[in-house]
């Protein structure tokens, strides 16, 4: 038997035509004047810094060989009700393509209507088709690509069933039309993939790319893994990287291509951006310290005149005439607060007149504020939080705390400075 004959699949499926370009081996089928084949876009993990899983995508030609865009496609296809039709034999494609690559190891990410998902007879041929090709259900993730219209109690069922059958399931296009964090409860998915366009914001708008890092956090707390998709620039693989991300995909890394991608050139762009984002955030991280340096030179001094029985409207004058300083504010060891807020520019007492109802913190307890409990476990040791939203005036801020012994009390000393990048 030739090397030919052994690469050769034992039979090509029903409707579906082999060929062989550039030696790589590769199914298409054939939809009314449309031929229609499969590429696969790498899915990244950045930690391990090679592919994880290749997404199948679907291309097709006319009879002129000229490309068609696949959302034409499946948008003919729905006007004459062949959407469906058209969504399991781009799957067909996808899986036996995949199988040609000889992937040892990744996973299948395959679009997937959420009727056909919710339909009967489609759960029976993907299986048959997984079994006949030898792939574990463990290595297909069904990336759910939700509508307006489905009945979201059938999908999440439907979603469920698959998961049990040993299937990974993707939120598809999050945070892009309706798709919102509800869906994530309802449907319960794996991994949910977060639509390019919180990219595109977050790379604009600085108030968006401090919530991404968020999103995140809340989409791992809830137990679901989280994949960036649409990575084109280098500003959106630092954000990727930035918000803490666990996968990636998108022409920065790797475009689309018919076979699997080249692992070094791939570790190589990650690893480069990787570095890249440990220089940028050290020299951020330096930044803040200088910054922060001042302050915490007056917050230390403003604490030992405290301690030392001065009043606190006196000892704080030094940190409050820096340019960000907001407020300074005592707190007793239980978290309750001691007096108004002190403040020193006139500007700031009148402050902004929508958020007079918060403007008396007189007697407000502050026990849930990690800087509060951070004093409190090494007295006499200056905390920085990290940037916060303050509810004085819905702005950012950092507090500075320290609990300080004044007379026979222990207390807690804050400082709050203006955190405006």
């Amino acid at each position: 038997m030739t090397t030919e004959q052994q690469d050769r699949p034992a039979a090509v499926p029903h409707g579906f035509n082999l060929s062989v370009t550039s030696g790589l081996q590769r199914y298409s089928a054939q939809h009314g004047d449309l031929t229609l084949t499969s590429v696969f876009q790498p899915v990244f993990s950045l930690s391990h810094m090679r592919a994880v899983g290749y997404e199948g995508l679907l291309r097709a030609h006319d009879a002129f060989d000229r490309p068609v865009s696949p959302l034409d496609v499946f948008g003919d296809a729905a006007r004459v009700g062949e959407a469906l039709h058209v969504d399991r034999l781009a799957q067909g494609l996808h899986i036996e393509n995949f199988k040609l690559l000889g992937a040892e190891r990744e996973w299948l990410f395959l679009n997937v209507h959420a009727g056909t998902l919710i339909e009967p007879y489609h759960t029976a041929a993907l299986l048959a088709n997984l079994r006949r090709l030898e792939l574990p259900p463990r290595r297909i993730v069904l990336e759910v690509l939700e509508e307006e219209a489905t009945d979201l109690e059938a999908l999440a069922r439907a979603v469920a069933s698959f998961r049990e059958r040993g299937f990974l399931v993707a939120l598809d296009d999050f945070g892009a039309g309706h798709v919102d964090i509800g869906r994530v409860w309802q449907l319960n998915p794996d991994i949910v993939k977060l639509d390019r366009i919180m990219l595109l914001h977050a790379a604009h708008r600085a108030d968006m790319a401090a919530t991404l890092p968020a999103l995140v956090t809340l989409l791992h707390e809830a137990g679901k893994l989280v994949l960036i998709e649409g990575v084109e620039t280098e500003q959106e693989a630092q954000l990727a990287l930035s918000c803490n991300a666990d996968f990636a995909q998108g022409f920065f890394f790797a475009r689309p291509a018919p076979g699997l991608t080249d692992a070094c050139q791939a570790q190589c762009v990650i690893a480069e951006a990787t570095e890249r984002f440990r220089t940028q955030t050290e020299e951020r991280e330096r930044g803040a310290a200088s910054r922060l340096a001042p302050y915490l030179r007056a917050f230390e001094r403003a604490a030992e005149r405290l301690s030392a029985g001065e009043p606190l409207e006196e000892v704080c004058w030094n940190f409050l005439g820096l340019a960000h300083a907001a407020r300074c504010f005592l707190l007793d060891a239980s978290g309750r607060q001691a007096g108004r807020n002190v403040v020193l520019r006139v500007d700031r007492a009148q402050g902004d007149a929508r958020f007079l109802p918060l403007d008396d913190a007189q007697g407000a307890n502050w026990l849930r504020r990690p800087y509060f409990r951070a004093a409190l476990v090494t007295p006499g040791r200056v905390h920085v939080t990290t940037p916060y939203l303050s509810i004085n005036e819905a702005l950012p801020c950092v507090t500075l705390s320290m609990a300080v012994q004044v007379g026979d009390r222990l207390c807690v000393l804050c400082g709050d400075i203006d955190w405006v990048e």
